[in-house]
């Protein structure tokens, strides 16, 4: 059982609503929820990519799963009539830099009103206990100093997407102060209101992810076609995780003040300050595990594009979450890349994928190590 256990019997017959469920770090949340026993449904449009970990992975069938815009805010109360949540996790998102900045107004229509429907069904259902809000480390004023952001840092990203979940943190708070906190709540009704807190995770990786402008679908992509790995900012630094290692942190959010209220806050979700690579150096291990797992040989080359602006160095604190929870990470970035790589060859031979994510799921519970 890994150091951040929430009590893997918490979410057995949960009613559990999920947003976004059907990309990347959707999938392996409903993935890890049904290993849980929990009752899932899922809101999303269809999978971003093709191909995706969502339909690789067939978990759509394990699921209640509702095609839906979250900018579409009566069908989204519908769901939550039918459905009456328990635990809201919510995952929507425009989640790249690059498309931000060739459609600003979908992505603040995504990651801003689509926060604001989301909080209005929460309002509006004394079903709902949880509500865990994901946004991301880019949501800081980059002053690019070499400590990490703390929670206390003031929220203003550049980009329109980094912007965005700015944004969409303060619309949570607003939110929890104006309607969810026992205050507000306690004159209204006698159930009290949903727990409320926002998740600030840093880049996360692993098996099964395909989306364009990312560094390690970049490098699937690349080694799959036998081509070399273009690199666009080799010396960017950012802390890298396994997509698991965050999705864990948000069910023990949920869980936690589902149960106590007072953990309720806003928290960063990082690896320790060792596993803040640079892009260079996350694509040279990348190329080391594939070689070593394959027997080929894999490599990149710089190549600046001029793209946007990006950050170069950002990094989190996260002493808030291991101090309040004693939470440490299970996989550092070496055992995380060993099992992307371990994911990819899978999908070439075209093997079990779903029986391969269920097992790599069982070993992070374990707080398994890759030998």
């Amino acid at each position: 059982m890994t150091d951040f256990d929430f009590g893997l019997d918490f979410y057995k017959g949960k009613r559990v609503l999920i947003t976004g469920h059907t990309g990347f770090k959707g999938t392996w949340m409903c993935m890890l929820l049904v290993q849980l026993g929990a009752q899932v449904t899922g809101y999303a449009l269809e999978p971003p990519t093709e191909p995706s970990v969502y339909a690789l992975s067939g978990i759509g069938s394990r699921i209640h799963s509702v095609t839906g815009d979250i900018r579409d805010l009566e069908h989204l109360r519908q769901v939550f009539d039918e459905v009456q949540p328990e635990i809201v996790i919510h995952m929507a998102a425009q989640p790249i830099v690059r498309e931000s900045y060739r459609n600003p107004v979908y992505t603040y229509e995504v990651n801003v009103m689509g926060t604001v429907h989301v909080l209005e069904c929460v309002r509006t259902h004394s079903c709902v206990r949880s509500f865990v809000n994901v946004t991301t480390d880019k949501v800081y004023l980059n002053k690019e100093w070499e400590w990490g952001y703390r929670e206390n840092e003031e929220l203003n990203g550049y980009d329109p997407y980094s912007n965005s979940k700015s944004c969409s943190e303060l619309v949570t708070s607003s939110y929890r102060n104006s309607f969810l906190s026992q205050e507000q709540n306690s004159a209204e009704q006698e159930k009290r209101p949903a727990a409320v807190s926002t998740a600030r995770a840093g880049n996360v990786i692993g098996g099964g992810d395909f989306a364009s402008d990312r560094i390690i679908p970049d490098c699937v992509r690349a080694v799959l076609s036998g081509q070399e790995i273009v690199v666009r900012n080799p010396y960017s630094t950012r802390p890298y995780q396994h997509v698991l290692e965050p999705v864990a942190v948000y069910l023990m959010l949920a869980a936690r003040q589902c149960e106590e209220p007072e953990y309720a806050g806003s928290y960063n979700v990082g690896p320790d300050e060792t596993d803040c690579y640079t892009t260079g150096e996350i694509v040279t291990l990348f190329c080391g595990k594939w070689n070593q797992q394959t027997g080929q040989q894999a490599g990149w080359r710089n190549e600046h594009d001029g793209g946007p602006h990006e950050a170069n160095y950002l990094k989190l604190d996260c002493a808030k979450l291991k101090s309040v929870f004693g939470w440490k990470p299970v996989w550092n970035v070496e055992q995380a890349m060993e099992m992307i790589v371990e994911w990819t060859i899978a999908y070439r031979d075209k093997g079990d994928i779903a029986g391969l994510m269920n097992r790599q799921i069982r070993e992070f519970l374990c707080g398994g190590r890759v030998g």
